[in-house]
């Protein structure tokens, strides 16, 4: 197994392929590196694919800590500079792409260029709120099936593969209390509409089904953001339908001239 260590804490990694820009592939919440599967297989034949799993998931270790989208960030930012990474394409999905969006803010002569997959990169008002209410039953004593509850109910349409959805519920479901609290509490906190305002670097937002993110906010806060949106699947559509967001993808690198 591939790690690194910083501050202690065990990072682990997934390296594969060769060529220029390098992708680096960062999971959501409560989730994995195996939930790039698709896109590092799909990429690594003709780039330097990495996929990490983040502080407090996957392989990686999960000290009791507070855990913050900045947080992440920092560790991301260092891992590519241990790992050679110059100028990475990062792709992040659900919480992962606001690390994606924090690392271009606070890191920004780190990524060439950033892609969020389903991530609430700029928050709607609406689902704000219902955030908020989601915590309040989080921190119940008693508050794993309102867990399970939400994640079944918000994060998948009818349509989506049922078995792929138990995986993932399964997966999700399964974390350590103190991260899978700690990080909601992490990305209910995250100012996305600062970073989205610091962000320069080429950015492709690709939204699901039902998207998480408010487009008009982001395009007056981030002009240059490129937005698509899948067909036919819900809030895991990288691995859904891995064609069309592989397409997308593919698209947004020849055409920021990253390819």
């Amino acid at each position: 197994m591939k790690y690194l260590v910083r501050d202690g804490v065990k990072l682990y990694y997934d390296i594969d392929g060769k060529g220029s820009p390098p992708i680096v592939f960062v999971h959501g919440w409560t989730c994995n590196h195996t939930y790039f599967a698709p896109q590092q297989k799909y990429f690594g034949k003709r780039h330097r694919v990495v996929s990490v799993d983040l502080r407090g998931h996957g392989k990686s270790d999960k000290p009791e800590q507070q855990y913050s989208i900045a947080g992440f960030a920092d560790d991301l930012a260092w891992m590519c500079a241990e790992l050679g990474l110059k100028k990475p394409v990062v792709v992040g999905h659900s919480m992962g792409g606001m690390v994606a969006l924090e690392l271009a803010a606070s890191h920004p002569d780190v990524p060439g260029a950033i892609v969020t997959c389903d991530s609430p990169v700029v928050v709607p008002a609406q689902l704000a709120t219902n955030m908020g209410a989601t915590l309040e039953q989080f921190r119940k004593r008693n508050w794993r099936p309102a867990h399970r509850a939400f994640i079944a109910d918000a994060l998948f349409i009818p349509t989506d593969d049922a078995k792929r959805k138990e995986r993932i519920l399964k997966d999700m479901t399964s974390a350590p209390d103190h991260v899978t609290i700690g990080c909601f509490e992490a990305i209910a906190a995250a100012d996305t509409e600062g970073a989205a305002r610091k962000c320069k670097v080429p950015f492709l937002n690709i939204l699901a089904a039902s998207p998480l993110c408010d487009v008009e906010r982001l395009r007056e806060l981030c002009p240059a953001a490129v937005v698509g949106q899948t067909v036919g699947a819900g809030h895991f559509h990288q691995l859904e339908v891995p064609d069309q967001v592989n397409g997308m993808i593919e698209r947004f690198l020849r055409l920021s001239n990253l390819k």
